[in-house]
């Protein structure tokens, strides 16, 4: 989507520079990196929805992702048949550490601060409450990830594959 809109017209799809993100993430709270978070959501949900709206010529598709939020979907569910939502999540704290002490999330791992990541493991976890309360709210199943693959099973039952 960034290389369609311009930045000027649509700041929150952008992520700041890496030297700029690390200081985002120094000075913002957990709290704000998720509001933020839910800003950049919105606008990649336009482009989604579009998507979803004007794509008659595939016969299925998946679409994933953080941005996509369990308020958008809800509305176009309603509109739109043979959606079928799910939410993915991770609230082991050892394995979301593991993941950003490893490789990072916004950038390599190697390139920033122990503190930072530890940042970003909280607003990770923050960021799953949300999505599972909200996914909740709108009566989404939610599908805890498991290192050994058997959600798989949990997503082919919602789609009766066997």
């Amino acid at each position: 989507m960034q290389k369609t809109v311009k930045k000027v017209d649509y700041p929150d799809l952008f992520y700041p520079a890496m030297d700029e993100a690390q200081d985002y993430l120094g000075k913002k709270s957990s709290q704000k990196i998720v509001d933020d978070q839910n800003k950049e959501s919105a606008v990649v949900w336009r482009g989604v929805e579009a998507m979803i709206r004007t794509q008659d010529t595939w016969e299925s598709y998946i679409i994933e992702g953080v941005a996509i939020l369990p308020e958008y979907v809800s509305l176009v569910s309603k509109e739109v048949e043979n959606i079928q939502p799910f939410f993915l999540y991770e609230e082991r704290v050892e394995r979301i550490r593991e993941v950003i002490f490893t490789r990072g999330l916004w950038d390599e791992a190697d390139k920033y601060s122990k503190e930072l990541k530890e940042k970003e493991v909280e607003w990770v976890l923050l960021f799953n409450q949300f999505i599972k309360d909200e996914a909740t709210k709108y009566g989404f199943p939610l599908i805890q990830y498991k290192d050994d693959g058997s959600y798989f099973e949990e997503i082919k039952k919602l789609f009766k594959v066997l």
